[in-house]
């Protein structure tokens, strides 16, 4: 019979600098990224000159070296800022000074989201689909607006159908002169990004940030007490957005700490069921709550635009007649509450992977900081009664059903799965 465990006893804005400003700019939120930074910096004073030259009367051609291309790819583990990094680049192109200044009109619009000539693509659903991509490709094609560049951003390229992959390389291999596509993917295996379009771009590899440096940026930026950032930071295992969420809300630090109570609730078959039930309603309320506003806004705009509550002639057959672009919208808005059900759960389960982490850890007396500072003593209760052996093999069976569940085994069942082998160890 496996062991039960029940853990241990109660226990102020300023002018637009000049071109040769070394001042963080729209840089100064990429955590740890130092190298990623310099390379993006040498490359966007790069396209600045490219403009230049370009310019009647130009100077004299940009030094080829700095590196600037047409194609980029951001890799690096979830929370080491892919899409943060990809948006900064952009903001640096759309510079006026070509230095990513954060003060000049380009570089605001561009970190607002709102510049006309920077188009962010991140999937709503659990893929991003070919129609969507080509439409993209023929927006990319025009001529920039503000005299600049076009630049797409596509956030979690590795989900790109493989029909919208074909989309986007027919314009990497053959870009209009003024259009740059950033992609952010988690690595440039082939089952992240196509061997052929990997090959049409620049990598640049970021890593993941220190908790010492994420730390830091939640105290400078967003005005968190220094001992709740490092706490949030370790307990986040460097993913600054994950780490911002813990300090400053308390849901989601309630939700943490029922997954940490999981362990001390496997003390049978049932309760492990019932543990797995648990986590899976928690993650789809969740998902429910973050995407329901938006939703009633879909639709509430969608019947406007379609005549909803018009008393004119026709007005009721209008509406009769756009029954298909409400189903079309329902559909999108399912495939996005899929999305949202499987990041909660996943949060969850790196969570969970990081509580076995800290007692594989404590098992084996290795001079490691943990993860969940606030859960070492249960962490240290499970290294007695499991040993390292046993941490190991609930750890590898947290992982095994993440990895299961983005190969689209049911959730419920990947989970129910986990938990049965965390109970018998």
């Amino acid at each position: 019979m496996p062991d039960t465990f029940t853990g241990p006893p109660d226990a102020a804005a300023a002018a637009p600098p000049g071109p040769l400003t070394k001042a963080p700019g729209v840089f100064a939120d990429l955590v740890g990224q130092d190298d990623a930074v310099a390379t993006l910096r040498r490359a966007a004073a790069a396209a600045a000159a490219q403009l230049r030259q370009a310019a009647p009367g130009g100077e004299p051609a940009a030094d080829p070296g700095a590196g600037m291309t047409h194609a980029w790819i951001f890799t690096g583990p979830p929370g080491s800022g892919r899409s943060l990094a990809a948006r900064a680049f952009a903001a640096a192109l759309q510079c006026a000074y070509g230095t990513g200044c954060g003060t000049c009109p380009g570089c605001h619009t561009t970190m607002a989201g709102t510049h006309a000539d920077v188009r962010l693509v991140a999937p709503e659903g659990l893929s991003i689909g070919v129609g969507e991509m080509r439409a993209l490709v023929l927006r990319a094609a025009s001529t920039p607006s503000g005299g600049r560049w076009q630049v797409v951003i596509i956030s979690d390229a590795d989900r790109l159908t493989e029909a919208a992959g074909n989309a986007l390389l027919k314009a990497v291999e053959e870009p209009p002169p003024r259009t740059v596509f950033l992609l952010c993917a988690p690595s440039t295996h082939p089952d992240d990004v196509s061997v052929t379009i990997r090959s049409r771009c620049r990598v640049v590899p970021l890593r993941q940030p220190a908790p010492e440096a994420v730390a830091e940026v939640l105290a400078r930026r967003d005005g968190i007490a220094p001992d709740v950032a490092r706490w949030a930071a370790a307990a986040a295992q460097g993913h600054v957005g994950r780490a911002r969420r813990l300090a400053g809300d308390p849901q989601a630090r309630s939700r943490r700490d029922a997954v940490l109570a999981v362990p001390r609730r496997l003390t049978g078959v049932g309760a492990a069921f019932d543990a797995a039930s648990a986590l899976i309603e928690a993650a789809e309320a969740e998902a429910a709550a973050s995407v329901a506003e938006l939703d009633e806004a879909e639709k509430a705009a969608l019947q406007t635009a379609l005549g909803a509550g018009g008393t004119g002639r026709g007005a009721a057959g209008a509406l009769r007649g756009a029954q298909g672009q409400l189903k079309d919208l329902e559909k999108r808005q399912k495939s996005r509450a899929t999305r949202a059900q499987r990041d909660a759960l996943d949060r969850a389960l790196v969570d969970l992977a990081g509580f076995y982490r800290d007692a594989l850890v404590a098992a084996l007396r290795a001079p490691v900081a943990p993860v969940h500072t606030d859960a070492a003593a249960l962490a240290e209760a499970g290294a007695q009664k499991w040993h390292a052996e046993g941490a190991l093999r609930r750890l590898e069976a947290v992982l095994e059903c993440r990895a299961a569940i983005e190969a689209n085994v049911k959730p419920r069942i990947a989970v129910e799965a986990m938990m049965l082998a965390l109970w018998k160890g």
